[in-house]
């Protein structure tokens, strides 16, 4: 991937915990979505999912929707919820009125692949991770409530940010540690 969309990623996440003043974990995206005025609806109320779909996000010309399948798990709905966010957040170019519908793809296009790096940061943030001193896929599933799958990702992410050393670099950074201080202090 392109560094500058890695780093547009990263600093949108940032913009979305700090604007949303987020500061414990597990984020609740629900919170975000009410605060920045998406309507989230489950999928069995309106049935709109096609099948392998787990979520989609749509603009009505006033109003922002995410329908999820609220037939998966909760850290799989709240992961879906996360990257239709990050559609809306980053701006992903709309289609037919759908910004996206997610679904399971074989080889997942570049915007797919952003919107799965924004929800993994909103979800999982690196700052938080670090001073909390996760490391394994298993404790950043149970703390951030995300799938195992999910969580194995971020772990490896992680794992190359250990290694690296460059945490707080950001003054954004700086500012999304800042939200959670009092949750980091209460769970170290």
């Amino acid at each position: 991937m392109i560094y500058g969309v890695y780093q547009n990623v990263r600093d949108s996440a940032w913009l979305c915990l700090r604007d949303y003043k987020i500061n414990k974990l597990p984020v609740d995206v629900l919170s975000i979505a009410r605060a920045a005025n998406v309507r989230v609806i489950k999928n069995s109320v309106v049935n709109e999912l096609k099948p392998n779909e787990s979520g989609f996000s749509c603009f009505d010309g006033k109003q922002w929707y995410i329908v999820y399948d609220d037939k998966n798990s909760i850290e799989r709905n709240r992961f879906t919820i996360a990257h239709e966010l990050g559609h809306i957040f980053l701006g992903h170019e709309l289609k037919k009125g759908y910004l996206s519908r997610t679904k399971v793809f074989v080889k997942k296009p570049d915007i797919e692949k952003e919107a799965d790096m924004f929800a993994a940061r909103i979800l999982c943030p690196s700052c938080v991770l670090w001073a909390l001193n996760l490391h394994t896929a298993d404790e950043i599933a149970q703390v951030c409530r995300v799938s195992y799958a999910a969580a194995q990702i971020r772990s490896e992410r992680m794992a190359i940010l250990y290694k690296r050393q460059k945490f707080l670099t950001s003054p954004l950074e700086r500012e999304v540690y800042r939200n959670f201080e009092e949750y980091i202090k209460s769970n170290k």
